[in-house]
């Protein structure tokens, strides 16, 4: 896990265990719960001040030590992110076999905006079939695309189609998702998992375990279009892998948390 950000992983130890936690912790609670990911000491403090300077954290000194407390702004994108994290790919929805087409391109000479737009529509679970042309199978998607244009200046067109008689929709989703990649991404989760679940489930094990599984799982709704399962492979890993997560977070759940909360509190007697 070495190659992900300090900032990225202490989001997740944020989000993970600050939050339910009443949103603050001790500096040494979070340093210590951050070395068993691979952070070290002085990459963990830096990190935590970072935040601060960008309104994710707010610190109050107790004596030599520092508190660190959760933003507004910080405790809204966590609380938001924890919901899509918990609940990405265990409620399968019916599909109506239609599409919404999205018509919305940026000159080439702008490489930044087409960038944005591009990254926007992807994370709204968007493909492409080139040529400025974006699609979705899910209708309500519509309004989530308009909102990210809008908010970009692109200028867009956008209608609702179902496929005819020529081509089938799995074609269409050959060519606008990457499904071998995001299977490959779903196969090594479910490695990792194996690992994790052996590991155990007691104090700081614990702690390490679930942050690293959630940090692991957190990234499936940004690259996961969530498709309906008409348009998957049958045995596609992307549902095992949700069920698998959810098992293996409820295992260690309970023991990270009163690891967790026993640890800062023990902190917190001394001042």
């Amino acid at each position: 896990m070495a190659k992900d950000s300090s900032r990225a992983l202490l989001l997740t130890l944020l989000g993970e265990f600050v939050l339910p936690t009443g949103g603050s912790a001790w500096t040494k609670t979070i340093v210590a719960s951050a070395e068993t990911l691979g952070i070290r000491d002085k990459a963990a403090r830096q990190a935590l001040a970072r935040m601060n300077d960008r309104g994710w954290l707010e610190r109050v000194k107790v004596g030599r030590q520092t508190r660190w407390s959760l933003s507004q702004r910080a405790r809204g994108v966590l609380e938001s992110g924890a919901e899509r994290i918990y609940t990405f790919g265990t409620h399968a929805e019916s599909w109506d076999g239609r599409w919404v087409v999205l018509l919305a391109s940026v000159p080439e000479r702008n490489r930044h905006l087409r960038y944005r737009m591009a990254s926007s529509l992807r994370w709204a679970g968007f493909g492409t079939l080139g040529n400025g042309t974006w699609i979705s199978p899910w209708l309500d998607h519509e309004v989530v695309a308009a909102d990210l244009l809008k908010d970009l200046g692109v200028q867009a067109v956008s209608f609702r189609a179902e496929v005819g008689e020529i081509g089938s929709p799995t074609d269409l989703v050959t060519q606008a998702w990457d499904l071998p990649a995001l299977r490959e991404a779903y196969v090594d989760f479910l490695a990792d998992v194996e690992r994790l679940d052996r590991q155990g489930n007691v104090g700081l094990t614990a702690v390490a375990g679930l942050a690293g599984l959630v940090h692991r799982w957190r990234r499936f709704p940004l690259i996961d279009p969530d498709l309906p399962a008409a348009l998957l492979p049958l045995d596609w890993p992307g549902t095992e892998a949700a069920q698998r997560f959810g098992e293996l977070r409820s295992v260690l759940s309970l023991p990270a948390l009163q690891w967790w909360e026993s640890t800062d509190a023990g902190w917190r007697s001394q001042y």
